[in-house]
């Protein structure tokens, strides 16, 4: 089964290049951009449908998540095509993530932390499609972190393993478009949005059911990377919506001049080594785990500061 949905999926990207080339759906290059030659986009169009393939297998198992991705998704892919509204965009993640978190089975009656999960997972989504920068980094990562979930699904049986593993081949078909030096085609905002719902899903299923806090650290490289980077721009008055190169994986491939896919390695492995704390980490007392999520925290974040300090000097060196 896993073969022909693979075969299925490589069969429907080489479907979306044509569609896509043909009625110019392009991600043309600009001063901001990491790449310099027009790329197609909207690639992770093949996330989406590999959720839509496991709900109509499974026989429409969570119909609430899959309502809710199908929304954003639906919303994102026009956002890749015509540029819409933050005010647009908004409603329609709010309404993805409180159909997540009705899906996982929490409900009106836990008005108390609903709210805080509903802005904590409408923030995690828009900071996780900030990631496609360069090339490889959404695919690794995703893969990477989904592998984490899926390992410790595979002990506990929380969530359907074919929805990740649906998931994980979807992304295997995008790196070989996307993992090389000149990618054919980006992920766009349908590909990181519907990719960041799910992580939010399968994250937050497992932390609900494992009582297990550290289980944040599924995210930690790019988090700490993306958080620290939006403090530093609110700090130097930069709008937070607008294009930048101020995250640390763009300062190693634009200041340093390191290779996109060595970066995006470089990411997914520091990542992987983390899903191993978190697997042989998460059934310990909650105080010990704690100890593990914060202790790992300032690690990360001591590593940004010290790598922003090295490359901020270099790049005064060179100019």
């Amino acid at each position: 089964m896993y073969l022909k949905i693979f075969i299925l999926t490589l069969t429907i990207s080489l479907i979306y290049l044509k569609i896509a080339d043909k009625f110019n759906i392009i991600d043309k290059p600009n001063h901001r951009s990491s790449h310099t030659t027009p790329t197609i986009r909207g690639g992770g169009i093949l996330f989406f449908l590999a959720i839509l393939i496991y709900f109509i297998l499974s026989g429409f198992q969570y119909p609430y998540f899959v309502i809710g991705v199908s929304l954003i998704a639906i919303v994102s892919f026009v956002d890749d095509i015509v540029t819409l509204s933050s005010n647009v965009r908004l409603p329609f993640q709010f309404i993805a993530i409180g159909l997540c978190l009705l899906q996982i089975g929490f409900t009106l009656n836990n008005f108390l932390i609903l709210i805080p999960l509903l802005i904590a997972g409408v923030g995690f989504i828009n900071i996780y499609n900030f990631m496609d920068g360069i090339n490889g980094i959404t695919g690794m990562y995703s893969i990477v972190v989904l592998l984490g979930m899926l390992f410790i699904n595979l002990k506990e049986n929380i969530v359907s393993i074919d929805l990740i593993i649906y998931s994980l081949i979807s992304l295997v078909v995008f790196g070989f478009y996307n993992f090389r030096k000149k990618a054919r085609m980006f992920a766009g905002d349908i590909g990181s949005i519907s990719i960041a719902v799910l992580l939010f899903f399968i994250g937050s299923y497992l932390i609900k059911e494992l009582k297990s806090p550290l289980i944040l650290l599924f995210i930690l490289v790019y988090g700490a990377d993306a958080i620290l980077t939006l403090g530093y721009r609110k700090s130097i008055g930069e709008r937070i919506t607008e294009p930048h190169r101020k995250h640390i994986y763009q300062k190693l491939v634009h200041t340093l001049k390191l290779p996109h896919l060595k970066v995006s390695l470089f990411y997914a492995i520091t990542q992987a080594i983390i899903n191993v704390i978190v697997y042989f980490g998460y059934q310990l007392s909650l105080r010990n785990q704690l100890i593990i999520l914060f202790s790992c925290i300032v690690v990360f974040v001591l590593i940004y500061v010290y790598l922003f300090r090295v490359i901020e000097k270099r790049k005064v060196l060179t100019t």
